[in-house]
């Protein structure tokens, strides 16, 4: 089924993770897969902006004391360390062109809702429509966008501009997405009205 157009008044691009810690091969989870989706993501933002879209770029970031008191989750435990607060590795791809009306969301979960100011300023602008690109598929876009899908915003995964660990991490991601909450498509099928 196509994807309906998009009122660029009414859509913002949200951007996740493409930080050095995933992206650049110096990264401690650094995955091919989302080194590999940095162009398709410069090149859906350079669109959007164009066509008068928002642009959002999501910062996982992790304080080094996080997971201290923690009872269960814990990111280090599972992950190892990454991204912490101040390093080189949470800082955004050089490739990004973060404008300074665009907004960045630094975030400590795999939810860029959880936590944060996004709703409010995603409500405060009019937007209801989301294309959601970045990485990892199945952990951070997944969430973000699973839980942009319960707010009542459109979700749509832009499934050529996101990367992942595993090929099937990603199709299980984009598949449980379009089953469950949003939308996917590719970059050719983003239309701005």
């Amino acid at each position: 089924m196509p994807i309906e157009p998009f009122d660029p008044d009414r859509t913002a691009v949200i951007v996740v993770d493409m930080q050095n810690g995933f992206c650049h091969p110096d990264g401690s989870l650094h995955a091919p897969a989302s080194e590999a989706v940095v162009d398709d993501v410069v090149d859906l933002v350079a669109d959007a902006r164009d066509a008068g879209a928002r642009i959002v770029y999501t910062r996982d970031v992790h304080p080094p004391e996080q997971f201290e008191d923690a009872h269960y989750y814990d990111e280090f435990d599972r992950w190892g360390e990454h991204v912490a607060e101040n390093s080189w590795e949470a800082e955004l791809v050089e490739e990004l062109d973060v404008h300074e009306e665009d907004h960045v969301v630094e975030k400590h979960t795999y939810d860029a809702f959880y936590q944060t100011e996004l709703d409010g300023w995603l409500s405060a602008r009019g937007v209801d429509d989301l294309l959601v690109c970045g990485t990892l598929a199945n952990v951070c876009v997944l969430h973000t966008a699973g839980s942009a899908g319960l707010r009542d915003y459109r979700p749509v995964l832009v499934e050529d501009a996101i990367g992942a660990i595993e090929d099937d991490h990603k199709e299980y991601a984009l598949d449980h997405a379009d089953w469950l909450f949003g939308e996917v498509g590719t970059r050719d099928e983003v239309v701005f009205e």
